[in-house]
Order: C-alpha cells, then structure tokens, then sequence
C-alpha cells in the first residue's frame, strides 16, 4: 500500500500554502561544499564562511546574503533540468476539487522543500500512470531548493543515465563510468525520472543498486518517479514495480523515500480535448 494520507481538498490548500513546517533549529549546521565556481569573496563570507547558509540565534538558518541571483540561475543551468519543465512550481501543480491523490502530492512535496533542513534525506518516490505530473512535481521541488537553499541538484531520466554510463565504456569515449557517476553521488538533490523505464538486465539493476545505496548511506535527497504501481489491481494488470528494479532495490527504497501514489485524469488529454 501507498504511503499515502487522503484529506479533503480545501485542507491540502490551507496545509500547501501554510508555512507550519517552519520548526529548524536555531542550531542547525548546514554542511554544504561549496561550489568550484564559487567566487572567492563568498569562499571568506565571515556569515556563512562558504557555506551558503548562515545561523540567526532564535531564528535558525537561513540564505546567506552573500549568495546572489547569478549563483541561482548557475546552479538552475547545472542541474540539467529538460527545457520542457523549468517552469514547473509547486503552485502551478493543478488538480481537480475531486482529484485527492493529486492534492496529498502536493502536500507532500511542500513538506519535503519546507523541512528539507530536517528531513535527513528521507525522499520521496511518486508513483502513477503517465499525465498526472510526476514529473512536475518532482522538477518543481528541484527548482524550489535550489532557489530556496543553494543545492546543488541534477535530473536525470533514468533510460538516459543509463546509456550516458553505457557510453562510457567506449574506448572512443572522452568519459568514463565514474565521471558519468559522481555527479550523480555527490549531487545533494536528485531528480531520477522514469525509474524502472529500461529493460531490467542484471546490468541495470546492479548499476542502480550503486547509486541508491551510495545516496542512501550518505543521506542525500533523492526524488524517483514511476508509471509501475507497487501492487496489480486486476490479474490483467502487467508488470510492478518490484518486477522492474527487483526486490532488494525495492526494499531499499522503503527506507529510503516516502511512497506516494497520484491517480487522476492524464492532463495531457484534458490539454488535448481543450
């Protein structure tokens, strides 16, 4: 079953707009590199002393002067998000009065940017048929931590990162399997698209046992998105997602995210139609 709570529409609207996650502790560190391209002055900013975020006493931590809107728009042109969905907020998530699914996505991915501070990288896999804005909201929590914390994050669709890693093999190639990984490792949020997509080869499920065990032993937010349910309605329903990624990868990411489960009219037909 879905690790999700259904409420009725009008509280999801109070609870997605409210700002009650606010509860970071006036200690909080935050632990973040700073970025290559990070110029000098806020390498030695006595605020934040690289880090990009400074401690208020009685008020917890917050951005760093120090960090401009050039190092946004840098960090936004990084982390590789398609053309198609940079545009994608929380707020332009659209959901029917009757579409609650739709509404305790949105619930839950306000919660993860509000307590991203506190949240100890747990994440979140959305699960669901195609056209009920996965996707949307898996960029829209991207974009939102970028903008709000200075992450530094990367999207990825899962076919794509596979042969970029198959590539890599190449000895043509300019590249090598560990500099198509270590972006991947070390990103602090990731976006992995379209998990389980690819044929479900020994190669592949190896390959992703390696990326959500090392993000998971670091503690780095990762979101996933799936068209494959966690369990078949009818005996004519195909393959789940266990079937895709395999049991152990499958376990693995129960601890490691929060499943939610979005039903609900594909908006591409509704776009279509009207």
């Amino acid at each position: 079953m879905a690790d999700v709570i259904l409420c009725p529409q009008s509280n999801f609207q109070q609870m997605t707009l409210s700002t009650k996650h606010n509860s970071h502790s006036a200690t909080a560190l935050v632990e973040t590199e700073a970025p290559e391209n990070q110029s000098v002055a806020q390498a030695e900013c006595p605020r934040c002393f690289g880090t990009g975020m400074e401690v208020i006493p009685g008020e917890g931590a917050r951005r760093c002067r120090c960090q401009t809107p050039d190092q946004r728009d840098r960090l936004l042109q990084s982390a590789r998000i398609p053309p198609r969905y940079q545009h994608c907020t929380i707020q332009g998530y659209e959901a029917a009065n009757d579409e609650l699914a739709k509404w305790a996505a949105k619930m839950e991915a306000q919660i993860v940017i509000d307590d991203y501070l506190t949240i100890d990288g747990r994440g979140l896999i959305f699960t669901g048929p195609v056209g009920v804005g996965k996707t949307h909201l898996a960029v829209a929590i991207l974009r939102e931590l970028i903008a709000r914390y200075q992450v530094r994050g990367l999207f990825y669709q899962f076919g794509a990162l596979l042969r970029q890693i198959q590539d890599s093999y190449n000895p043509v190639s300019q590249s090598s399997e560990l500099t198509v990984l270590q972006p991947v490792f070390e990103a602090e949020v990731l976006v992995l698209d379209e998990l389980g997509a690819s044929k479900p080869t020994d190669w592949v499920r190896d390959t992703m046992m390696q990326i959500i065990n090392n993000r998971y032993n670091e503690k780095r937010l990762t979101i996933f998105t799936t068209n494959y349910s966690d369990s078949r309605k009818t005996e004519k329903d195909g393959e789940i997602l266990e079937d895709r990624i395999g049991v152990a990868l499958r376990s693995r990411l129960y601890e490691m995210c929060k499943t939610v489960a979005i039903e609900g009219e594909d908006y591409r037909k509704r776009s279509a139609a009207g």
